[in-house]
């Protein structure tokens, strides 16, 4: 198995951290998390002239994918620039109509996402709110082995990351019923939870760049305070948690990728890796989250400096398409 990437999947990754960083993305967040979508979508049709969301829809559909290991290439730096929207949740909605093989729904929605045109929201069997309905063009809803299509919603609710808005779907028409549904859903919620533990790869790699950067500006007793080794442990501590997880993720995409070839083959599901890369990158980011905090001092309490952006991002992303304990317990089911 190859864990490194390829000189183009390099290439990718870095077009996309150029692009990112020349956008103002913390700007476009806040302003997200105000309910301002207009700066969101612009980043949103960026991504997709790069071809981030065609590599989520099969070419007869207008895209270049599946695939998985390009796409974790993309979110890792998602996660890296806090970009906001349910990036996550579009991409794992294209990955449900593909499993689904409704013709119609497949032909109507599939195109547009890999062009950038549509955002949409999936919301999971038994989770009550769909993350940022109020921006979506529309909302695909899980439930048992049914789904409904709908754009009705509750109001947003507050929570501890502001850039993610959730709400409560409400009604919707009956897109389909049966086992394709249940087989539909479990692949796209392996999907889901491989690209959010991408974005917590980036979210803890961001975090760790901008708090080394401040130790070693920041000075106590005439010295860096980077300088003291407490300090240095801590950091490395946090860094060694995302390095593990990183390859992790690597795996995940690979065994994603082949899962019609790996399964019944004796070792782990895809599913099962995937859940242990999202336990590991989602504890990853959240220690990197916890050590910012810390070495900032009170300055990470407060929400005016960007890195806020990140440090409450990185709990939710921990917990969003099963919480560690969910996931857990999947890699014990093989």
């Amino acid at each position: 198995m190859r864990f490194l990437l390829t000189d183009e999947q390099r290439e990718f990754g870095r077009t996309l951290d150029s692009l990112l960083g020349a956008a103002d993305t913390p700007a476009a967040a806040r302003a997200w998390a105000a309910g301002e979508h207009k700066p969101g979508r612009g980043l949103w049709a960026r991504l997709a002239e790069t071809g981030v969301f065609a590599l989520a829809v099969p070419e007869e559909r207008g895209g270049m994918g599946p695939l998985p290991l390009e796409l974790v290439v993309a979110f890792v730096e998602l996660g890296r620039h806090v970009v906001p929207g349910p990036l996550v949740e579009t991409v794992a909605a294209a990955a449900f109509l593909h499993r689904l093989g409704d013709g119609a729904a497949a032909g109507d929605w599939l195109p547009r996402i890999a062009a950038g045109d549509a955002v949409v929201g999936l919301c999971a069997d038994g989770e009550p709110f769909a993350l940022d309905a109020d921006a979506a063009d529309t909302v695909l809803v899980v439930r048992g082995d049914t789904v409904c299509r709908t754009q009705a919603r509750g109001p947003v609710q507050p929570g501890l990351d502001p850039t993610r808005r959730l709400a409560r779907p409400l009604g919707g028409t009956v897109l389909a019923r049966g086992p394709a549904v249940t087989e539909a859903a479990r692949h796209a919620t392996d999907l889901a939870r491989l690209l959010t533990a991408a974005q917590a790869v980036g979210v803890g790699r961001a975090l760790l760049a901008r708090t080394v950067e401040y130790v070693c500006q920041r000075t106590q007793f005439g010295r860096p305070i980077g300088s003291f080794q407490a300090v240095k442990h801590r950091l490395a501590d946090a860094l060694m948690g995302v390095e593990f997880a990183e390859p992790l993720v690597h795996a995940g995409a690979l065994a994603l990728a082949n899962e019609a070839a790996s399964a019944g083959a004796g070792g782990l599901s895809a599913g099962a890796e995937v859940a242990a890369a999202k336990v590991a990158a989602g504890e990853a980011g959240y220690a990197a989250a916890r050590a910012a905090l810390q070495l900032h001092g009170a300055v990470g309490y407060t929400d005016e400096p960007d890195l806020s952006l990140w440090i409450r991002k990185a709990r939710p992303l921990r917990d969003a398409w099963g919480g560690p304990g969910a996931c857990r317990a999947r890699v014990l089911t093989g």
